[in-house]
């Protein structure tokens, strides 16, 4: 069976992953075999954090719609069941934008919330 050496593909291999592991500490920067671990490691944790960051937006702008909300004497949770059983259907990406940026707009929707949901004593 022929010797193989690969040439110029192993070295455009090793230098991609060494351009990808560019700023990374200490050896893990400079020697491939360190450099591909952490480049491997890095990429899990990028795909991992890609997921997160959903998670996260959608946790930051509940808390934001739920301090507004607070403000206006109704609970997050009353709130949006009274959206929804008032036909307004905003996501809470632009709801969380209008409780900071745009207070009127958010009391008057708190106001149509409070009309569709029966107060509970």
């Amino acid at each position: 069976m022929p010797r193989v050496k690969r040439g110029t593909k192993r070295r455009a291999s090793r230098s991609k992953t060494l351009e990808l592991a560019s700023g990374f500490f200490l050896t893990k920067s400079k020697l491939h075999r360190a450099a591909q671990e952490a480049v491997e490691k890095a990429l899990r944790y990028g795909y991992v954090g890609r997921k997160r960051k959903k998670r996260d937006f959608r946790s930051l702008w509940i808390v934001r719609i739920g301090a507004a909300c607070k403000q206006n004497g109704i609970s997050y949770s009353r709130f949006m069941d009274g959206l929804k059983k008032a036909g307004i259907e905003l996501n809470r990406k632009i709801l969380a934008d209008l409780a900071l940026n745009d207070a009127a707009a958010f009391v008057a929707l708190v106001d149509k919330a409070k009309a569709a949901v029966p107060q509970a004593s």
